[in-house]
């Protein structure tokens, strides 16, 4: 039986087939093509999706936000969307014109030269990376909850250690081995985002959409500042639209990449956002108490609210269908993650890289998975006194704005300097800098926002570190790498890798290739 898996490779091309494009850009870009190009648009997406999934956006965050500003919570949901809508528009014009793998780095370094480059792609790399830890670590109560037991904060997380690991060793085994654990992973969110949320909204509400309006006096504990509540669930709603660049990642193994990861961006991030905002209203308003959550009597709403409206008998079947959208999650992100590293690596960007940015028999960056594996590993560690959702969410969405900000920061100085001058499939114009305008204020207010230490964060009576947890997350990467850039110099190699690009370039590939440095 064929495998129709929208990321199944497609078949091997026969003796007659037209040149590869692809690899010809790819090639005028200076790169050799390593990884395996077999994703359609369907399969970007797929990937896309997987990383920004429904699931993981809200059914973590839901009981936090829920907890700081009531369920009014849920309007700071659309705000979040539209943001990265504007993130999104950089990112296209930018992706279209340079399809490659690690986007970050290789944008930045074009845009405003080495060093800058370098330091965008180690802070992006990093925040992927413990955005990764952050979805295992979410993952991990989802297990216990299937079989019935009580954790404690170190099982926790020596669970998701293990999640991250078994991710490992899925990845290992190529795209196609992927393909069909993401595929499992979107029916998944299929059953309990969509059709979950659309029977609680019009079959089982409890109460009127007036409630949207109450804070059910939430605010108490942002010291009654209903405005510095909002503020704190700005920063929590900011963990449900990133993974997007998911699609970027792949981009070095999607056809016409060009054309399709733009799409595909949009795509995975409108359809996750429109269901996210539908799972929030229908969760709030089919919840038999929303003051339990309130009070924190309740930390599991999502699945108070499906087991009561469609019995006892659900429980389980719900967290397992909820446990895959987790998993797929994990393993796609973590995919991201690799392909980042390996595209740092095989510059020689990146620490170890000879080791770093070895490609195994099946086409995948093992070296990649294995540094990205241990780094994750390592983010863990914040929860081994005392429970961390609400501090692992700051400290997974402070490390991914803060390059939002970099590349639309960067975007925005090449446009102004006239240095850039978008010339890819997608070319906003003049309305292109004014929304790079609005997406550096908004990125930069984010990461702000997110990395400002809060209370309410982290369980009562948590270590200080918890408090801290985006502050010192952000703070750590960005010293490391800048002693790295110091002491190492690997703004000195990019510049022998953009020589060499250059060069490629000059060389006669078939069709003309024309980039903007």
């Amino acid at each position: 039986m064929p495998d129709l898996s929208p990321l199944a490779p497609g078949p091997a091309p026969g003796p007659d087939a037209p040149r590869d494009t692809d690899a010809a850009r790819l090639s005028a870009l200076g790169y050799e093509q390593e990884l395996s190009r077999s994703l359609g648009v369907l399969g970007n997406v797929a990937m896309g999706f997987a990383v920004v999934s429904p699931v993981v956006a809200l059914y973590a965050v839901s009981m936090v936000g829920t907890m700081i500003a009531g369920p009014a919570w849920v309007w700071a949901l659309p705000i979040v969307l539209l943001g990265q809508c504007l993130v999104v528009n950089v990112y296209s014009e930018l992706a279209s014109q340079w399809p490659l793998a690690g986007g970050p780095y290789q944008w930045g370094r074009r845009l405003l030269g080495p060093s800058f480059g370098w330091m965008s792609g180690w802070v992006w790399q990093f925040a992927v990376m413990f955005g990764n830890t952050t979805v295992a670590y979410l993952a991990s109560p989802w297990v216990f909850a299937l079989i019935g037991v009580v954790p404690s904060p170190g099982a926790l997380v020596a669970v998701a250690a293990g999640i991250l690991v078994a991710c490992l060793l899925v990845n290992a085994y190529g795209i196609r081995i992927l393909s069909w654990f993401v595929s499992l992973g979107i029916a998944a969110e299929a059953v309990a985002s969509v059709l979950v949320g659309f029977t609680l909204l019009l079959f089982f509400r409890e109460h009127g959409f007036s409630m949207f309006t109450d804070t059910l006096g939430a605010e108490e504990l942002s010291g009654g500042s209903t405005a510095m509540a909002f503020l704190a669930v700005l920063a929590v709603a900011g963990w449900g639209f990133i993974g997007f660049d998911a699609c970027v990642s792949t981009a070095e193994e999607t056809k016409d990449a060009g054309r399709q990861v733009p799409r595909a961006m949009w795509w995975a991030l409108l359809s996750v956002g429109l269901v996210v905002i539908l799972n929030a209203m229908a969760v709030a308003l089919a919840h038999p108490d929303p003051r339990a959550v309130v009070a924190g009597e309740d930390l599991d709403p999502v699945t108070t609210a499906v087991v009561t409206a469609f019995g006892s008998w659900s429980d389980k079947p719900f967290v397992a269908v909820v446990l895959v959208g987790f998993l797929a999650c994990a393993m796609a992100s973590q995919g991201g993650a690799a392909r980042g590293v390996y595209s740092l690596a095989r510059d020689g960007a990146f620490p170890f890289s000879r080791q770093v940015r070895r490609v195994n028999r099946r086409q995948a960056p093992i070296g990649g998975l294995v540094t990205a594996t241990l780094v994750s590993c390592t983010g863990l560690l914040l929860g081994l006194d005392a429970t961390a959702i609400g501090s692992l969410i700051a400290f997974g969405t402070a490390a991914t704005f803060l390059p939002f900000f970099l590349v639309s920061l960067a975007a925005l100085i090449a446009r102004l300097r006239g240095t850039w001058v978008p010339s890819g499939h997608i070319r906003l114009g003049r309305k292109g800098t004014f929304l790079n305008v609005l997406a550096v204020l908004w990125t930069a207010f984010e990461v702000a926002n997110v990395c400002w230490p809060r209370a309410i964060m982290a369980p009562p009576g948590a270590p200080w570190y918890q408090i801290w947890a985006g502050l010192l997350g952000t703070g750590a990467v960005i010293t490391a790498g800048l002693l790295y850039l110091a002491v190492k110099k690997p703004q000195a190699t990019l510049r022998t890798a953009q020589a060499r690009e250059e060069g490629a370039a000059a060389t006669p590939v078939g069709a003309p290739v024309t980039e903007t440095s």
